[in-house]
């Protein structure tokens, strides 16, 4: 895809891109003169599409935001070229409009029901892209098109959010990544508040949203050109910069997270309640309370996937975090891998001492074993439920567990319905489970659904330098309780349709919001009811308070004016209410279990979408008025025409279709070789200075991740591959088949990249986090590094000019029960793996074998002559392994190839055993085999 080469290209050739756009003229000739060996690659850089503009408003009013991002782009080259736009948006946003105009021709978008037996197929793609997507709480939204020459395209795209409040500020994020320098480039916040704007900042240029401690951060102030106008209840931002501007910042065009903060001025203790049009909201966060005691456990996975930095990173968090327990708090500690282990038997208070032993237990944790996710959390929650009754507690308090994971259940119990169910069964509604997802390779939707069932939250934190105040970031939003068992009433007969009334914690800082109508829109008082447990008392707090409505909003310049159907201009807390509502919609589809409640859910959910023009997991998003060019019949996801096409988006995503396929790129470097791992998984080993082809069965276990290539220390290359499971074919010998669903590769050399590779989508990170989707042509490249995605085909990796590996994607239309999509594995060039490099696969390469017990024929051969026996003896890397021959297809049934086959698991033929070639997680490096071995990530 153009933006994402255009990404890779930006950086050694901005200073040409920079002059211009400055000057808007030719500058080839003063660059060539400075640099002469870029001539011919600034003159590909200056056909290369060109944005003209990249602005962004958002008008917040009373913390709810509509944004607006439009984007023009002029073809300057000679041919018709593809052009993508993309945006990250904020995890909890709707889209409510994509609009695109190409030359003079406009694509309206028109929000639609979604046909019912594509929904479990959407959101099940769509969670994997949210898990994907790169950065914390963000998903990308991305549109293709085919550009004709010298024509101009325009793209509008608009969202809405609800601003949620955390550590007392609401925080409003713009991601300004336009993929290049931009001729124009604005960013306009706009926040109207009635109630009283307090404490409004701007952050700096933030390269990642993963939020942080709050303790402190970021004070470097506004970016360069940001204007600030402001008064009680009316602030302006203005972000401006010029191209030189821009460049100084970033000269690839990635310019990072524009962020602004800010909270309200509170008098009521009832709260704010703001009234417009027959709609309500009531804005609750309470202060000046004593905070309630909790009861915590933290529970910290110490499996061996939390080797180094994870495993550090959590227990330097832990240890500020045992430091911030207030004295009438209770805690205990369990780290669980395969075993569970609990520091003490019960909880014990708040003293220096125990804080001193806690830390010390904390820092003897090693990591070792699997993941025994149910044993752990039900060992927690029984302290704590153990606690709550054998002890005579003066004060109210709240039992809260912390649980801590990198990865998914491997021991003990790991259905995942079973694990939901035993921990909802002992939680009964009175322990609290927030729950933080560490890396890659945690099961983030079991985390999330453990959470959204017990009362609390979830997070997803990074693996990088910055963990550790992600950690403490989230515990300070839970740090203190204020408040619990929380309902909220209003006259039954006076509102209908409410959101939410119950809560079980309110904790300071952040902020209960409940939205409903009024259903006699002349009433001028509402009395507002509040019940709530503190520390020592009950807490009942009533009032009759004043409806007054607020004109602010559609009579503000500049203020959002979506109209649609002839329909009058939008009332702001309508959009609330509907956003509100949706959302608990999609909580209660995703808790529930029982069919014909998830039926109503998906119907209602539907209906309220449309109605509202919300992007939703049960609606889409039809282009209309464009006529369809020709696409390719009977395709796997078939790539999307210029025409009208479908846009998705669930709980945790949206993106339009991908446009036409670019043609796949032609690279005469790339030969695949037979050396391969395929199907079920068949191997094979091609030794071509012997004339000969070996191959083997290996008979994985599903959810194991096997080590193909193994050569971390020489050249820097591993290569993993995680197995999924499926029934056996009917008749056959087999009780399940085995398939390849990830294929993992590390590259150490020169910088270290990560490549995450499925049947729908290749994740590329150097640094820059890519994700790609299979079902569109793509190439990108940096670092020695060059990636190259073929269209529900192959994708291409090529390492240093001396390493490839082709992976073959196996799609279904219609798969059959014991069918599931799937990867081969191909080594394509491994002359620049050592003679050290190992795996299941890796052992072989730049290796020789020789067959004996043929008799006459004194050449190798690799298919047996008439006349002699089917039967050998391999010998390779010193053993000697009893081989028969057969036939086996590959390349997708292709190609059929002779080969030798070694039974029994390939017994004597391979390096040890199966167990030696099981990896502890997708990117281990570690090897027992070779004198580089390594000790992994």
């Amino acid at each position: 895809m153009l933006p994402l080469l255009g990404l890779c290209l930006a950086l050694p050739f901005c200073a040409g891109s920079l002059e211009e756009a400055q000057s808007w003229g030719d500058t080839s000739e003063q660059v060539a003169l400075r640099v002469p060996r870029q001539v011919r690659l600034l003159q590909r850089l200056k056909t290369k599409p060109l944005m003209t503009e990249f602005s962004v408003k958002s008008t917040i009013i009373s913390r709810y935001a509509f944004t607006t991002v439009v984007c023009r782009m002029l073809n300057r080259g000679s041919e018709d070229q593809e052009i993508t736009f993309q945006m990250q948006i904020p995890a909890a946003a709707f889209i409510t409009n994509f609009t695109m105009l190409i030359g003079d021709k406009v694509y309206q978008g028109e929000i639609t029901e979604k046909e019912k037996k594509n929904g479990d197929k959407v959101k099940e793609k769509r969670n994997k892209t949210t898990e994907d997507s790169g950065e914390k709480g963000t998903e990308t939204f991305r549109a293709s098109v085919v550009l004709p020459s010298k024509d101009k395209a325009a793209f509008f795209l608009s969202y809405e959010e609800l601003l949620q409040r955390r550590l007392g500020k609401y925080e409003h994020v713009v991601s300004v990544r336009p993929q290049q320098l931009a001729g124009r480039l604005t960013v306009e916040v706009t926040v109207l508040e009635s109630s009283g704007i307090a404490a409004l900042e701007v952050l700096g240029l933030q390269n990642s949203r993963r939020q942080g401690s709050g303790r402190g951060q970021d004070d470097s102030g506004p970016p360069p050109s940001t204007v600030i106008n402001q008064n009680e209840t009316f602030a302006k931002v203005v972000f401006k910069p010029t191209v030189v501007q821009q460049a100084k910042i970033a000269q690839n065009g990635i310019l990072g997270d524009f962020i602004i903060r800010y909270d309200v001025n509170r008098e009521q203790s009832i709260g704010d309640i703001q009234v417009l049009n027959g709609y309500f909201v009531h804005y609750f966060a309470p202060k000046d309370l004593p905070p309630l005691p909790k009861n915590v456990v933290f529970v910290l996975d110490s499996s061996a996937s939390m080797v180094g930095t994870k495993l550090r990173q959590t227990k330097d968090a832990l240890f500020t975090i045992l430091h911030d327990l207030r004295p009438q708090d209770r805690f205990n500690i369990i780290g669980f891998s395969n075993r569970v282990k609990v520091w003490k038997d019960h909880l014990v208070s708040v003293t220096p001492n125990n804080i001193r032993d806690g830390k010390v237990y904390i820092h003897h944790m090693s990591p070792t074993g699997g993941t025994d996710i149910n044993g752990a959390l039900q060992r927690g929650i029984r302290l704590l439920n153990d606690f709550v009754a054998h002890n005579d507690i003066e004060d109210r308090s709240v039992s809260l567990l912390v649980f801590l994971t990198d990865g998914k259940p491997t021991a003990g119990e790991t259905h995942t319905l079973k694990i939901l169910n035993n921990t909802k069964e002992a939680a009964r509604g009175r322990v609290c489970i927030f729950t933080v997802g560490i890396g890659a390779d945690v099961d983030f939707r079991l985390l999330e659904k453990l959470s959204l069932e017990n009362c609390g939250l979830t997070r997803h934190v990074h693996e990088d330098h910055d963990a550790r105040a992600q950690l403490i970031g989230f515990y300070d939003e839970i740090r203190t309780p204020l408040l619990s068992d929380i309902r909220v009433d209003y006259p039954p007969g006076l509102v209908e349709h409410a959101t939410r009334t119950l809560f079980p914690n309110y904790f300071n800082g952040s902020e209960i919001i409940i939205a409903g109508k009024l259903v006699d829109r002349e009433m001028d008082r509402l009395h507002v009811e509040v019940t709530a447990s503190n520390s020592k008392k009950f807490v009942v707090l009533k009032k009759d308070v004043p409806l007054e409505p607020r004109r602010m909003g559609n009579d503000v310049p500049g203020s959002p004016r979506p109209k649609g159907g002839g329909q009058e201009d939008p009332n702001h807390l309508e959009r609330l209410w509907s956003y509100l509502t949706l959302k608990e919609l999609l909580s209660s589809w995703l808790q529930s279990v029982e069919e014909p409640e998830r039926e109503q859910l998906r119907q209602e959910v539907q209906a309220l979408a449309v109605n509202h023009r919300f992007l939703t997991p049960f609606t889409s998003m039809t282009l209309k008025s464009a006529p369809r060019t020709e696409t390719p019949e009977d395709a796997y996801g078939t790539p999307a025409a210029t025409g009208p096409e479908t846009v998705m988006q669930s709980l945790r995503g949206a993106h339009l279709q991908p446009g036409p396929a670019l043609k796949e790129p032609y690279n005469p470097r790339i030969k695949v070789s037979k050396t391969s791992a395929d199907g079920d998984p068949h191997f094979v080993v091609d030794f071509p200075l012997s004339n000969l082809t070996v191959c083997f069965n290996i008979d994985g276990q599903p959810g194991h991740i096997l080590r193909l290539v193994s050569d971390h220390a020489d050249s820097g290359v591993t290569v993993n591959g995680e197995l999924i499971g499926a029934p056996a074919p009917p008749n056959g010998h087999k009780k399940q088949r085995t398939y390849f669903r990830t294929i993992t590769i590390l590259v150490n050399k020169p910088e270290r990249s990560y490549l995450e590779i499925t049947p729908t989508r290749v994740i590329v990170d150097g640094g820059n986090r890519l994700v790609l989707p299979c079902n569109q042509s793509a190439a990108v490249g940096s670092q020695g590094l060059e990636v190259s995605v073929s269209a529900n085909a192959k994708v291409t990796v090529a390492i240093q000019g001396n390493v490839a590996f082709v992976i073959l994607l196996h799609l279904y239309k219609k798969p059959a029960a014991y069918q599931r999509n799937h990867l081969g594995f191909y080594v394509a060039n491994g002359q620049g793996l050592s003679g050290n490099c190992h795996g299941l696969l890796g052992q072989f390469l730049n290796q020789e074998a020789r067959l004996t017990g043929l008799g006459k024929n004194p050449v190798h051969p690799s298919v047996p002559e008439a006349g002699e026996r089917s039967e050998a003896v391999l010998e390779v890397k010193g053993h000697q392994v009893p081989v028969v021959w057969k036939q086996r297809k590959i390349y997708n049934g292709e190609e059929q190839v002779d080969c030798w086959f070694a039974r029994n698991n390939a017994a004597n033929l391979i390096d040890g055993g199966y167990k030696d070639y099981l990896a502890a997680h997708p990117f281990d490096s570690e090897t027992t085999f070779g004198p580089g071995t390594s000790r992994g990530l």
